[in-house]
């Protein structure tokens, strides 16, 4: 097991930098939607869902501040997000990738998709891919925003493991 007794490594501590890293990275997201313009595809639309999930984890796992089995819990499930985040970012990755005769034609939008579709159908039609995902808009340091978003939920997934297996 991993034993980490600094006062700035408490399980309240690693909490606070998990749900601040969602918040920088939901600022960051909004910011390139309101001040840059770039409209978030229906993918983009599910990561941000995401870190806000594991942003809300981390949240009530810091105000709740439980013992060691109720850390545990909060960051399964902050874990969890995470991955899911990173899965929808992976798929995001692939559908950039793929050659311009490859790529989807554009759908309707994410709020027609929600709208018209049952559940399973609208998720199905998201995950399927739409020519808009596979756009490369931005990059930050030759990162897209999928890579950027996945480099972030790997990391909340790493301090979410770390609370998980610490003593």
């Amino acid at each position: 097991m991993l034993t980490l007794r600094h006062p700035l490594l408490s399980y309240r501590m690693l909490n606070l930098t998990g749900l601040l890293i969602c918040v920088v990275a939901m600022a960051i997201a909004l910011w390139l939607q309101y001040s840059v313009g770039l409209e978030p595809c229906p993918l983009c639309t599910f990561q941000r869902l995401a870190m806000i999930a594991v942003g809300v984890f981390f949240l009530l796992a810091f105000l709740h501040n439980p013992g060691r089995t109720g850390q545990r819990i909060w960051n399964v499930l902050a874990g969890l997000s995470a991955l899911a985040g990173a899965g929808v970012a992976l798929r995001h990755m692939w559908l950039q990738s793929l050659p311009e005769d490859q790529v989807p034609a554009c759908g309707p939008g994410l709020d027609y998709i929600m709208d018209v579709f049952p559940l399973w159908d609208a998720l199905r039609m998201v995950f399927s891919g739409s020519g808009e995902c596979a756009e490369i808009d931005w990059t930050f340091l030759g990162l897209t925003i999928p890579q950027q978003a996945l480099l972030v939920f790997a990391g909340l997934l790493v301090l979410s493991v770390v609370q998980i297996v610490r003593r």
